[in-house]
């Protein structure tokens, strides 16, 4: 049986949006040992030694001249930015409310991917996106009367550098391999990660708890490194904008694993918004270019 490209590239990129969907309960396990910044820099840190070793082992061939510049921006938006904004805002945000937010990501990718490369959706997939994206922030201000804390602005940024990552990635990954794009990038990264994780270590209190490493590892591994592999390359295949589409999902599995894992509430309007947003997605991945 032949698997079509745009099969293959679905499945990739929904493996991607579930890995990434435990990033966030990951990140309060990792709080429980590490502050913000130690957590971030660590996560980052651990991240790049294991794409060093993998970029060594296959003999991976140097970026171009051309390719640099946007790897620059996959390493501050989603090896430096989004990880520690996110992580500092999950010190007084829950699991649940940060996942929503966040669920505005879709969205953003696929405005800056149209405008960045050029890529043009029918009138139908932009309606759809737009609707799910409404149904996620409208979920978020009804759960909060409408406030807005320095959490919501920390994760309001963090969407925004995400995003400018995840399109530039996704560009890169239909001239480069998906797992290279994140494995350069988070090397590139790597000098600012290694000076967080030392000013980090040196003044915030560490206990090195199991459940701290656990989550520590996850996030350094799985949410910074694997998940991006399977997601670029997802993107690669089916195009950034269909492909950014699957993660309106991701709000709605944290917040299955905020409930399970973490002992938060789930709400009738989660469920609502959950139906609202699956019914979006299916719509966007109906549509034909």
């Amino acid at each position: 049986m032949v698997i079509s490209p745009r099969a293959a590239g679905t499945v990739l990129a929904a493996l991607g949006v579930l890995a990434f969907s435990f990033s966030f309960p990951a990140t309060v396990w990792a709080l429980d040992g590490f502050g913000p910044w130690s957590a971030t820099g660590l996560r980052g840190a651990i991240a790049a030694l294991v794409a060093t070793a993998c970029l060594a082992l296959f003999r991976a061939p140097l970026p171009t001249r051309r390719q640099w510049a946007a790897l620059g921006v996959v390493a501050g938006g989603c090896a430096i930015g989004f990880p520690l904004l996110t992580t500092l805002a999950l010190q007084t945000s829950t699991t649940a409310h940060s996942a929503v937010v966040i669920g505005a990501l879709p969205m953003a990718t696929a405005m800056l991917a149209a405008w960045r490369n050029g890529e043009r959706q029918p009138t139908a997939f932009w309606a759809a996106a737009c609707g799910g994206a409404v149904a996620v922030i409208g979920f978020t201000l009804v759960q909060h009367h409408g406030t807005v804390s320095i959490a919501d602005v920390y994760l309001v940024a963090a969407l925004i550098v995400c995003a400018a990552g995840y399109a530039e990635g996704g560009r890169l990954s239909s001239s480069m391999s998906g797992w290279r794009v994140i494995a350069w990038g988070v090397v590139l990264a790597a000098p600012v990660n290694v000076a967080v994780s030392v000013w980090g270590l040196a003044h915030e209190s560490v206990r090195w708890t199991p459940t701290a490493l656990g989550g520590l590892a996850y996030v350094a591994l799985v949410s910074q490194f694997l998940g991006f592999v399977a997601w670029y390359r997802g993107m690669g295949l089916i195009g950034v904008a269909r492909a950014s589409q699957l993660q309106l999902a991701q709000p709605l599995l944290t917040l299955v694993w905020a409930v399970l894992l973490m002992g938060e509430d789930l709400s009738a309007a989660a469920v609502i918004t959950a139906v609202i947003v699956l019914s979006c997605i299916v719509m966007t991945q109906r549509v034909r270019r």
